[in-house]
């Protein structure tokens, strides 16, 4: 006579259980966002083609301000891109191939959510728009085993000979998050992390 299993049998010790993350139709929970992001999900149309997805429309509301300049980043797999900020830009950031995780930091002093991060996981499958306003330190990086591109449409064109744009080391303690693979473990072995 074979034992009945019991509700318990297959349990481990330490294990725990996972929080929601998620509801029902996949809205993100836990997770406040900084004081000034906004996030924007759009979904792909099939066509007879393939599909489309918008990146950006006006009558989205986003924000008040204009676009001034749109441009491609392309990561490679591993491919990290982090930190930086502007004193005066907001980055609209998208997703438009492959997949990456975009990290948020809110070093604001004088914000409500002073010390606050944010982590996101959008791409191909799950597009949205990302506002970033200034001030807030981020950081992106390819989590798909292929190349990976993100474009940017700033309210502000980049200005060559006097850049609002400010650095930090991408291992820096001042920001309490540190960059990690975040793919199966094979799938980034052999690869060379670049930074960038």
């Amino acid at each position: 006579m074979t034992a009945t299993p019991t509700e318990h049998d297959w349990k481990l010790n330490g294990m725990v259980q996972d929080e929601q993350s998620i509801t029902r139709d996949w809205q993100m929970v836990n997770q406040e966002l900084i004081d000034g992001v906004v996030v924007h999900e759009v979904k792909n149309v099939p066509t007879n083609y393939g599909h489309l997805t918008e990146i950006f429309r006006a009558d989205w509301r986003l924000d008040e301000f204009g676009v001034d300049q749109v441009f491609q980043s392309v990561l490679e797999p591993g491919g990290i891109s982090a930190w930086h900020a502007h004193a005066v830009t907001t980055d609209r950031l998208f997703v438009n191939h492959g997949r990456m995780k975009i990290v948020l930091y809110d070093a604001r002093e004088d914000s409500p959510t002073h010390g606050k991060i944010n982590q996101f996981r959008f791409g191909t499958v799950r597009p949205a728009m990302v506002v970033v306003p200034p001030k807030v330190w981020h950081g992106v990086q390819n989590i798909n085993s292929q190349p990976s591109m993100l474009i940017n449409a700033v309210d502000h064109a980049y200005r060559y000979e006097q850049p609002d744009h400010y650095r930090v080391p991408m291992d820096t303690p001042l920001i309490p998050y540190s960059f990690t693979p975040d793919k199966k473990p094979d799938a980034l072995e052999g690869v060379e992390r670049k930074t960038c």
